[in-house]
């Protein structure tokens, strides 16, 4: 089953579906209110910005791709990680359609473009970590640059965020079967100030 998970999403790779995957598909309602088993954080989140809504997968299924929201090097104020947003799949289902999916994310900055999306080759996304530029003083804030996710079967999965900062441990792994849930901390615009937008990130595990 977790390499017929792998060979599924690689085809979304071949037929380039990966870069408007929303236009495509029965999309499953996600939701706000599904019952989660545990929390992972990491300990070195940026400390700018508030937490947004948490989002989770619908009932049954669970993230096995993630695709990034990334502002690249600019000739001024830089702020890097964006946005993060889920890919969930019912594993059960996934021999009937590789359509049947539902994308969740929770506040995203306003800068960037969204990356292609990248995948666990097999198992579903079980913990993650975070590259994060410590605070600069009077340089250029960035706060959260990169996150990597560990897959249950297979190698991890790292974005294809920006380079500055410094990769942090690992979260705990998750209680349950696999991600299926997010929380992001987003600092808004800063008008003429410093923006960093993503910050920190949560994501919860279900049963």
């Amino acid at each position: 089953m977790h390499q017929f998970i792998s060979m599924m999403f690689s085809l979304l790779v071949i037929t380039g579906l990966q870069v408007s995957v929303e236009s495509t598909g029965t999309r499953s309602e996600r939701s706000m209110d599904r019952s989660y088993r545990s929390e992972l954080t990491v300990p070195n989140g940026g400390r700018w910005g508030s937490w947004g809504p948490r989002e989770m997968c619908p009932a049954g299924m669970y993230a096995v791709a993630f695709r990034l929201k990334v502002e690249y090097r600019t000739l001024g104020d830089d702020t890097a990680l964006n946005g993060i947003r889920l890919y969930c799949i019912d594993v059960s289902k996934v021999s009937n359609s590789i359509r049947d999916y539902a994308s969740v994310q929770s506040d995203v900055g306003s800068q960037g473009r969204w990356t292609d999306i990248k995948w666990c080759r097999s198992g579903l996304m079980t913990a993650f970590k975070l590259n994060v530029e410590r605070p600069q003083g009077d340089g250029d804030d960035t706060a959260a640059n990169n996150i990597m996710f560990q897959c249950s079967h297979g190698p991890s999965v790292v974005g294809e965020g920006t380079s500055w900062g410094d990769w942090d441990y690992w979260s705990n792994t998750c209680d349950g079967k696999g991600i299926c849930g997010i929380q992001t901390r987003v600092e808004e615009s800063q008008g003429r100030g410093d923006d960093t937008a993503l910050n920190d990130v949560r994501m919860y595990c279900c049963d």
